[in-house]
């Protein structure tokens, strides 16, 4: 199975879509990664369901990526007696840590301490995903008291975001730690990060991962934006999830901040996803809005390594139609005449080491000469990571024993991975890179490729070689 495009594509398993034949269903529609969202499944359906991917990848012969995505903190108001209250700009309204009684018009129960401790006079908070805001008027004693800024219906258990308030608390908590053990054994290749704020948060969630898995930050607080360049650099990979960015931070600023962070995540070689409500009205529409179409094709004209469904693909009406949407949208982006020239816009300079360096010389050797593709060796992934980052014209083929790396490639940018043997020697390493690149359908006899590797054969993140070989009429090559 071959993609025509080079941008990827998540798809949210949920109720609408945890059933094999659909899982296969959007496989063959173009899903290239699949995400399972821990704040709606159990251990249970976390297990089944990655069963049915791997065995509707075994029966596509094509890997597919697996993405658990943890929940993170969510901070939500207690209950209210009548179920509901309406709060009216300029009142004022009281949250405390009296779990004793339910909420009535004047005060509720907020059953998160660190709130109550963290938060300062003149700090926001968001209720409900910012549809009510409140100030801080005065704090202390176990309380916040506010003022209703914009008012509104507030019910039971509604969610509390903080823009302006750094929380003391990881954003690992006991559940999300369990998940996360739980998806490490059944060999999950992402884990995704949710309302990372710090580095730290990064680097306790690489402790207990220890590599089997790649580690996601997903970007949606405003805390995470101040030291993004930090969080960038501890990740593997980074999702800008513009849902809650949207809800603390104006929205004006998330496209900015959008276009911001995939050209941060490009210059260091990370793959980046673009998430959230990108075919919201497919939903319950089997078509998009001309809105939603322009919107997935900013992010693709960008060179953002993949784009990514939620409730559309999990819960919607139209599963397969909205991943049929999204793989035409890019393909018709990757086929524009300006496309070229907005990607190479925004090329970086290569780093300063070996690696990176053959890299950037491979994509220009094979646009000069006109290769029919790139094919890399690797062990770890770098190398395949390093070739997508310079976003060539030419197909790259990434080739790995390691069926682990293989899996985990399924998110960057342009790579078509093909498990594979070690070469044992140079000769074998020409001639295995130019039967794949044959039997892929990527190279025809007579054609010739760039092949990148390490020497000696083997090392992981060693890619020193860049060599330019002939595929022969048997489909093997010579150099």
């Amino acid at each position: 199975m071959r993609r025509i495009r080079r941008a990827k594509i998540l798809a949210t398993l949920g109720p609408a879509s945890n059933e094999e034949k659909m899982i296969e269903e959007l496989a063959k529609a173009g899903a290239d990664v699949f995400r399972i969202n821990m704040s709606h499944a159990s251990h249970e359906l976390l297990h089944q369901t990655v069963a049915r991917i791997r065995n509707v990848e075994a029966r596509l012969k094509h890997p597919l990526g697996i993405l658990v995505d943890l929940q993170g903190p969510k901070l939500r108001v207690w209950k209210f007696a009548e179920g509901s209250i309406n709060l009216v700009a300029g009142q004022k309204f009281i949250l405390d840590s009296d779990k004793n009684d339910n909420g009535n018009s004047e005060r509720v129960y907020l059953p998160h301490p660190e709130i109550i401790e963290s938060v300062s006079v003149g700090d926001r908070l968001l209720l409900d995903d910012g549809k009510l805001q409140l100030k801080a008027t005065k704090v202390g004693g176990g309380t916040i008291e506010t003022e209703v800024i914009y008012g509104g219906k507030l019910s039971d258990k509604k969610g509390v975001s903080l823009p302006d308030t750094l929380l003391p608390t990881g954003a690992l908590t006991e559940k999300d730690h369990a998940d996360l053990l739980e998806g490490l054994k059944a060999e999950a290749d992402w884990i995704a990060l949710s309302f990372v704020q710090r580095p730290e948060d990064i680097i306790d969630v690489r402790k207990i991962v220890q590599g089997r898995a790649g580690v996601m930050a997903k970007i949606e607080k405003p805390q995470a934006i101040d030291r993004l360049e930090e969080i960038v650099k501890l990740s593997d990979a980074v999702m800008v999830a513009r849902g809650d960015l949207g809800v603390e931070l104006p929205l004006e600023t998330v496209p900015g901040l959008q276009k911001r962070m995939i050209r941060m995540c490009r210059r260091y070689g990370k793959p980046v996803i673009v998430a959230t409500q990108m075919l919201e009205s497919m939903i319950t529409s089997p078509v998009p809005t001309r809105a939603e179409v322009s919107d997935v094709s900013i992010a693709v004209f960008e060179g953002a390594d993949a784009v990514m469904l939620s409730a559309e693909s999990a819960s919607g009406q139209y599963p397969v139609e909205a991943v049929t949407t999204m793989n035409k949208v890019a393909v018709a982006v990757e086929s524009d005449a300006n496309y070229r020239n907005i990607i190479r816009a925004a090329q970086t300079e290569p780093e300063a080491t070996a690696a990176d360096a053959i890299s950037a010389a491979t994509r220009q050797v094979a646009e000069t000469l006109d290769l029919a593709a790139i094919v890399t060796y690797t062990a770890s992934g770098s190398t395949g990571i390093r070739a997508a980052r310079e976003r060539p014209s030419k197909p790259i083929i990434v080739l790995s024993p390691n069926q682990r790396t293989i899996r985990r490639m399924s998110v960057v940018w342009g790579v078509h991975c093909v498990q594979t043997e070690d070469a044992v020697s140079l000769e074998d390493m020409v001639d295995r890179a130019c039967v794949i690149a044959y039997q892929e359908g990527f190279a025809r006899p007579g054609d010739r490729i760039a092949i990148t590797a390490g020497i000696p054969l083997g090392t992981p993140g060693a890619t020193n070689m860049l060599r330019i070989a002939f595929v022969r009429q048997d489909g093997a090559g010579s150099s």
